[in-house]
């Protein structure tokens, strides 16, 4: 079998291997997938390591993510664009970097019935995760988007990196999120308020109430399951959806890459969910 890994630090508490080996039985493929826990500062020689163990690639979390970009090879037009590589395929001792975060909120996000095409969307962050959002945003034909950060200037550079035309940065006061939500369709947000085990929540979630009728509330979080934000606008009656599906799609289009070959995503979604609430 050849071997796959995620990497991290910390690593311990990731969902990838159990995804990704629900997956990988599920598809007959010839791959072991496990976690290895290494340091910020052991990236370059963990990838010297992985080729000379055999390892046909792995994925990456913080804090490897925007180091791997140098390290690679070749690059996918993601990667080089996020400056960000989540997932790395060896394929005779050359590296090549890939990221599906990307994607993978786009298609998580479809399929919670919240398509972005001919949408006003309001972005709640400005980080790397921010970025691959409001790229593929763009390209999935949102109408304007909103990047609201407490640096504002944070959200003025990416805004001027993706598409400044259709980008627009703006600060995360009260006021100005109800300005903009009351615009929009289609909020996500890119922080870390309400994730289990950071610090910090949303002081006030009043923007929502000025959400239009039928909007989507998506949160990258996962854990927990109902974020503040998710239970505050799912008492609003609006549709809402947590970043499960995007952990899930991100994994089934890193295995396609691991693979070198298209899977049936709709079947490896409900594979890995079903992996999921078994273990959950």
């Amino acid at each position: 079998m050849r071997k796959l890994c995620v990497i991290g630090d910390p690593v311990e508490h990731s969902l990838s291997p159990l995804i990704q080996n629900a997956m990988i039985e599920a598809a007959g493929l010839d791959f072991i997938y496990d976690a290895r826990r290494v340091a910020g500062s052991d990236t370059a020689p963990w990838l010297a390591q992985a080729k000379n163990e055999g390892y046909a690639g792995f994925n990456a979390t913080m804090p490897h993510k925007e180091t791997l970009v140098r390290l690679m090879d070749e690059l996918s037009a993601d990667a080089a664009q996020f400056r960000s590589v989540n997932t790395v395929c060896i394929r005779n001792g050359r590296t090549y970097g890939y990221n599906t975060d990307g994607d993978g909120v786009l298609q998580a996000l479809r399929e919670a019935d919240m398509d972005p095409e001919g949408r006003c969307v309001l972005v709640l962050g400005a980080g790397g995760a921010a970025k691959a959002v409001v790229t593929k945003l763009v390209e999935a034909g949102a109408r304007n988007v909103a990047v609201a950060n407490r640096t504002v200037e944070r959200a003025r550079q990416l805004c001027s990196q993706v598409d400044a035309l259709r980008l627009t940065a703006c600060d995360f006061s009260r006021e100005t999120l109800c300005c903009y939500a009351s615009k929009s369709q289609l909020v996500v947000n890119c922080t870390s308020l309400g994730m289990t085990g950071a610090r910090g929540q949303f002081e006030d979630l009043s923007f929502l109430e000025e959400l239009k009728s039928g909007a989507g509330v998506f949160d990258l979080i996962y854990s927990p399951a109902r974020t503040r934000l998710l239970e505050r606008a799912g008492e609003l009656g609006h549709k809402t959806a947590n970043g499960l599906g995007m952990l899930i799609w991100q994994a089934i289009f890193a295995l396609e890459h691991f693979a070198d070959t298209e899977l049936d995503g709709v079947a490896m979604a409900a594979v890995a969910r079903k992996a999921l609430e078994e273990r959950l």
